[in-house]
């Protein structure tokens, strides 16, 4: 089959930019054609060291280099800017988990997108892990029957030179929160994909062990599904030097599916690699105990064999390519990474009014519910 060339750019010129970049460079249907900054030195380093054009201005580099998809990687509360200009020139748009810190720029770059005729996605590159994919296939093959308690564990840390590393981490206004907001949306997408709507959060909030940064490091939800389900979210970025990051899921016939999608000291982009391989940790399917010891054996073989970091970001890329080829939806819509910044916004509003929070959730003035 032979595939349109498709012309890529960056938005943001940080640490997980190169990952993207290099990501794409994988790509034989794909080149990397542009990257933008709002500081234009970071631009001209980033385009030598890729080879390709620094541009100073979205809609422009768009229209010169008829650009088919802009990747936003600027910090999380600055993807609403690149988004917008990106869309309204005619470019898809793919966006650096989270969508965005809050629910306003979320529903605006949601509007903007769909107003510009353009595909929106949310990068959620976990989802293409093989254990996580074989729990959302266990699911809806029935296996556990209805799917009735789900849990997120996500024990990791984040010392002091992770948060001097680029000014913008560990503040309100230019990283909009701690771990929810940087570090579980992966695990919280994934949790989503499998459970469906929410109808009630209650949360809580707690720095506990970083003094020297004004955002959570720890949160705990309990979560009420609209299919009756129940589910259970802590997330910590305190436990040294990391433990492991796990989604479960428990059925109505008692069985249970499970996997690790992170293990030992946590992955930070740009700075580090992944340490283990995703597993099922955890597969009681009658019948298919005796599967996980396989799948380990062949999970661990194909990731000695790629680049981690990348390879599944290139998946994801691929993906979303191939949606804009063929006109469906990409796997990871732009309304399903709102999803994850409404459970996020949910639980800095329960902690905040020490009360449960109905969903659905509208945007709320100033910050979202985080004071």
């Amino acid at each position: 089959m032979t595939h349109k060339i498709f012309n890529v750019a960056i938005a943001g010129c940080g640490k997980v930019a190169h990952l993207h970049a290099k990501a794409i460079q994988n790509i034989p249907h794909a080149r990397l054609a542009g990257v933008w900054s709002r500081t234009p030195k970071t631009a001209e380093d980033f385009a030598a060291t890729y080879k390709t054009s620094p541009f100073f201005d979205i809609s422009g580099m768009v229209s010169e280099k008829n650009i088919d998809l802009v990747l936003v990687c600027t910090p999380h509360p600055f993807h609403l800017q690149p988004a917008i200009e990106a869309a309204e020139a005619g470019a898809n748009v793919l966006v650096e988990k989270p969508l965005a810190s809050d629910l306003k720029d979320c529903d605006a770059i949601i509007n903007t997108c769909r107003r510009a005729g353009v595909k929106l996605g949310v990068i959620s590159q976990r989802r293409w892990y093989p254990p996580v994919m074989r729990v959302k296939e266990a699911i809806e093959a029935g296996k556990i029957g209805r799917p009735v308690l789900a849990t997120v564990t996500m024990m990791g840390w984040r010392d002091k030179a992770y948060y001097d590393s680029d000014a913008w981490r560990g503040t309100w206004k230019d990283e909009g929160g701690g771990v929810l907001v940087n570090q579980s949306p992966h695990q919280l997408d994934i949790m989503l994909w499998y459970m469906g709507e929410i109808d009630e959060v209650y949360g809580i909030w707690r720095n506990l062990n970083h003094p020297y940064i004004e955002v959570e490091d720890t949160a705990l939800a309990i979560i009420k599904f609209k299919s009756g389900a129940i589910g259970n979210i802590v997330v910590s970025n305190s436990q040294k030097p990391g433990l492991y990051g796990k989604v479960h899921v428990h059925g109505e016939n008692g069985a249970s599916v499970g996997v690790q999608t992170d293990g030992g000291s946590m992955f930070i982009a740009g700075m580090t690699g992944i340490a283990e391989p995703p597993v099922n940790d955890v597969w009681s399917v009658p019948g298919e105990e005796s599967l996980p010891e396989k799948w380990k054996e062949e999970d661990t073989a194909l990731f000695s064999t790629i680049d981690p970091m990348i390879y599944y970001m290139q998946r994801q890329e691929e993906d979303f390519l191939d949606a804009i080829t063929a006109d469906r939806e990409p796997m990871v819509t732009g309304e399903e990474g709102r999803r994850v910044v409404e459970l996020f916004s949910a639980i800095y509003r329960s902690t905040r009014d020490n009360a449960p929070v109905k969903f659905p959730l509208a945007p709320e003035a100033g910050m979202d519910g985080r004071f």
